[in-house]
């Protein structure tokens, strides 16, 4: 494998992890009721463990990936004075140390006492969702612009890390929401997501606007740009994404209450379906992330 494709893949699965660990334990620690939040927990807590697992190595891997594209290849990235000079002299050392960081406090979280580990991941996998914007495109931009953009990167990042985070829990909670000493909860816990849910998808859009003008300055319709093609794609399937939160809220939901076995069979599909366009997402980013924005 070439170091670029290993670094793309480092990116997705790193990024992918992320993602999904902020968005699920900030829905679990935030918005759904502690005794919910407990059973859909252990439901959970050895997936979620795995997913952090998995975000550590990637991210453990990609220094000497990144090495071996800085330098001269393969060869370089098992040299110990060039990668020694790329994690203490580069924008992308730097931002690994950071990574580096989060990934340690994400394997950490999962020594704390029950009680706080989802808060604990969730802080870490924010943290570490917040180090991606130390390189990017940002990273072009000099002064209160590359600031603003800094900034603008990590909310995108977060808010759509909480959209498609979420998802996650939510799939067990829809069954909980069948069991008639969790129904109180379970739909108190989907109300919370469908209120908070409307202001995300709101806020990944216009942020995923504002980093668009922020880069390219117009619309991606240039089809000869590898980068503007991909970019159009992400933005089409968000765009999905978007459309079957809307059918789940406005045409599923209202269907609970007069044929909950299909309505919440539904919603779990739609919600399924939501994850899988979402994961896509993330792995076009990660390849379109280190193109040159023409």
């Amino acid at each position: 494998m070439d170091p670029t494709t290993a670094l793309e893949l480092c990116r997705f699965l790193h990024d992918a992890s992320l993602m999904l660990l902020w968005g699920a334990c900030a829905y679990l620690s935030f918005l759904v009721p502690r005794a919910l939040a407990d059973i859909v927990w252990r439901m959970s807590a050895m997936p979620l463990f795995l997913i952090a697992v998995i975000g550590a190595l990637a991210i453990l891997i990609s220094l000497p990936a990144a090495t071996a594209i800085i330098g001269n290849g393969w060869s370089d990235a098992l040299d110990f004075g060039t990668v020694r000079d790329v994690l203490f002299d580069t924008t992308v050392g730097q931002a690994w140390q950071a990574q580096a960081v989060a990934a340690t406090m994400m394997i950490c979280a999962f020594l704390l006492p029950e009680s706080r580990r989802r808060l604990g991941l969730a802080l870490a996998s924010g943290v570490g969702l917040a180090a991606l914007s130390l390189t990017g495109h940002a990273s072009m931009l000099e002064g209160w612009l590359r600031q603003a953009h800094r900034a603008n990167d990590i909310f995108h990042v977060l808010t759509g890390g909480g959209w498609l985070g979420a998802l996650v829990p939510l799939i067990p909670i829809l069954r909980l929401l069948s069991r008639p000493e969790c129904r109180v909860d379970a739909g108190l816990a989907l109300r919370r997501f469908s209120k908070v849910g409307h202001w995300t998808v709101a806020l990944v859009i216009l942020s995923g606007i504002a980093n668009m003008i922020l880069i390219l300055k117009r619309l991606p319709t240039d089809w000869s740009s590898s980068y503007q093609k991909l970019l159009a794609i992400k933005i089409a399937l968000v765009a999905g994404m978007a459309l079957l939160a809307i059918v789940n809220r406005y045409v599923f939901v209202p269907w609970i209450s007069r044929n909950p076995s299909r309505a919440l069979q539904a919603l779990r599909l739609g919600s399924i379906a939501e994850i899988v366009i979402g994961i896509v997402v993330i792995g076009l980013v990660a390849v379109f992330g280190m193109m040159e924005p023409v």
